[in-house]
């Protein structure tokens, strides 16, 4: 099967409805046992340069072309920010409530570097719009099954996003040693599995996760 070329057809449709930039938006990590949820936003405007080469939904690159990708990607694109929320706020708020903070927080990230909130409308990737529950003042935006395989503002910002916590990951990974954080980005492989059960749980763990076996294994997914 090919891989899907994301294309800017989608996102010029946005602008010809008025959007004077398109912010595509994808989440990472959303799945994993530990390690921050993160969120990418990449912004694009109705004249833009040629799509970097090869770019694609993250989880269709390899870890060394997405580390290729990712500074092409935040070069091409107007503006772009990751925002985080800690494993903390996933148990405290919940993963959606956590996934609409670190939205906020990308957001913020991209007003202060002078991209213009209020004239963009937001691409989600997916079904649901969890973004604006956590906005106090809501923004237009539009929700697109694969619009990460899709859409090349999404797949920009899924390709960041990912980058950005993988190695947050690995750097985590070197100060608490044993749960390989560096190869599983925090996600529920077996190893990382029998290393909780032999050290315990760290803070960098989302602790009410690993009270529930049945959500885990549904969302865990390879990184």
């Amino acid at each position: 099967m090919a891989v899907p070329v994301p294309t800017l057809d989608y996102e010029a449709g946005l602008h010809a409805q008025g959007a004077r930039y398109v912010i595509g938006c994808d989440e990472v990590g959303r799945g994993a046992l530990a390690g921050p949820v993160g969120v990418g936003m990449s912004v694009v405007e109705s004249s833009m340069g040629e799509i970097p080469s090869g770019l694609r939904d993250s989880k269709l690159l390899s870890e060394k072309r997405r580390e290729e990708l990712a500074p092409l990607s935040a070069d091409w694109c107007r503006f772009s920010a990751v925002g985080l929320a800690s494993p903390l706020e996933i148990d405290q708020l919940g993963i959606s409530a956590a996934l609409a903070l670190a939205g906020k927080r990308a957001l913020t990230t991209l007003h202060e570097a002078g991209a213009s909130i209020r004239e963009s409308i937001v691409l989600l990737d997916g079904h649901f719009d969890w973004l604006n529950p956590g906005l106090s003042t809501p923004l237009p935006v539009r929700t697109l099954v694969k619009a990460d395989q899709q859409c090349a503002s999404v797949a920009a910002a899924s390709v960041i996003a990912k980058v950005h916590r993988d190695r947050l990951m690995i750097e985590a990974d070197a100060v608490t040693q044993g749960y390989g954080w560096a190869g599983n980005k925090g996600y529920g492989s077996a190893s990382h599995m029998a290393a909780i059960a032999e050290l315990g749980p760290t803070d960098f763990h989302r602790r009410t996760w690993l009270k529930q076996p049945a959500l885990f294994e549904e969302l865990a997914l390879a990184p």
